[in-house]
């Protein structure tokens, strides 16, 4: 099958999805990946599907180099030849918000936007942020000369009504739909759940410092001085940001060796293995939109201990099916760092106060089952599809000014 894929249909409005799909695995491929596997997407739309990507694996995303020039302007000229051919409804795109990444994004983005000008003056643009950093860039008058051209005539779907915060200089709320991740139900029951002697904390994420890396260490530091009882399992692939070696040695000097325990990367169910020994789930983040490991924890049962950064407030209510580390209003900012003790203190509440851990971790299970499921996301995301279909396209406007 190519990278561009179609249902055949002669009614259903056409959409162009260029958007990240695995490989590398992280949120918005995965998501990624769930719209183009939906039955009930593809049944409602004429869908086809161009790779945005250009990162083979974690460590290649951001940098540069001849060959992913060449890979983009390979996608660039897919991009042309599908609006050109397809003339389609809605253009959809899950582009980055800053840095490197979001110039070439946004490169895409511009020209898609003239391939429509040109060919398809009846598309509707669609933007999905997996991600912020609007809000801390906006200030540097490149970015925001850039975002004023990249939000322009643009529908935006964001993860959490929080996240609008991030973009309100830029996009009328009008103009954003809220559409919340949900992934897949695993193949478990709650009773099957290990009952451990001594309680795991779990952290389920790439070994990177801008999860949080340094600072969690720091508080299993701050446990294991208090005469806490506890083992942290890591689950994660190692990232450009540290090596193993070095992030064997944060352990060893922190004394942490022996109730601190790295198992790689793990996928499947050797990653639900897993979250099914854990008692407690992890994420202190510099910063995160809508992380998908947060409804993996909440799946489980599990109480979660996360930074209120992004739209984290929108799965984790404070004290009820967690704790939120930072203060009471969500951070937009990614100059955010957790604070160690603070940290430490949620977590020792946790781990000296069973009752209240699977208290927190039972709520968390009804969240998801409420809100966060595959099937309430696929309902979701073709609802807010349908909507961007009423409202005017380019041409439309233009109509309208004569």
């Amino acid at each position: 099958m190519s990278e561009t894929q179609s249902v055949e249909s002669k009614k259903k409005p056409t959409v162009l999805f260029i958007m990240h799909m695995p490989p590398p695995i992280h949120g918005a491929s995965v998501v990624g990946q769930f719209i183009k596997d939906s039955e009930l997407i593809n049944n409602a739309f004429d869908c086809h599907y161009i790779n945005l990507t250009t990162a083979k694996n974690m460590e290649d995303i951001g940098k540069g180099g001849i060959g992913k020039i060449a890979l983009f302007l390979e996608k660039v000229v897919k991009v042309h030849n599908a609006i050109q051919s397809l003339r389609p409804s809605i253009i959809y795109m899950t582009p980055c918000t800053s840095g490197g990444p979001f110039v070439k994004d946004n490169l895409m983005l511009s020209f898609a936007k003239i391939f429509a000008a040109v060919y398809s003056r009846k598309s509707r643009f669609v933007i999905h942020l997996h991600n912020k950093g609007v809000q801390t860039m906006q200030d540097d008058w490149k970015y925001s000369v850039m975002y004023r051209s990249f939000f322009s005539n643009m529908h935006v779907i964001l993860l959490g009504e929080s996240l609008y915060a991030d973009i309100a200089k830029y996009v009328k709320r009008s103009n954003v739909l809220i559409c919340p991740n949900g992934i897949p139900d695993v193949e478990t029951h709650l009773d099957e759940k290990v009952q451990n002697a001594v309680p795991r904390v779990l952290w389920l994420s790439h070994i990177m410092l801008t999860k949080g890396l340094m600072e969690f260490l720091d508080a299993l530091s701050i446990l294991n001085k208090r005469g806490v009882k506890f083992m942290a399992d890591f689950v994660g692939g190692i990232t450009g940001e540290i090596t193993q070696a070095e992030f064997e040695d944060e352990i060893e000097m922190r004394g942490l060796s022996d109730i601190v325990e790295y198992h790689g990367n793990k996928f499947g169910r050797r990653k639900d293995d897993f979250l099914r020994q854990a008692d407690i789930f992890v994420l202190p983040s510099y910063t995160e939109a809508f992380p998908l490991t947060i409804l993996e924890a909440m799946q489980f049962a599990l109480p979660v201990v996360a930074s209120n950064v992004g739209g984290i407030s929108s799965q984790i209510e404070d004290g009820v099916n967690g704790f939120l580390l930072g203060g009471k209003e969500p951070i937009m900012q990614n100059t955010f760092r957790p604070d160690p003790q603070e940290l430490a203190d949620r977590l020792e509440r946790l781990l000296c106060d069973r009752e209240l851990c699977v208290r927190m971790g039972q709520e968390g299970r009804r969240r998801y089952e409420a809100h966060f499921t595959l099937p309430t996301f696929e309902h979701n995301f073709k609802q807010a599809l349908e909507t961007v279909l009423e409202t005017p396209s380019i041409d439309d406007e233009h109509e309208k000014t004569k």
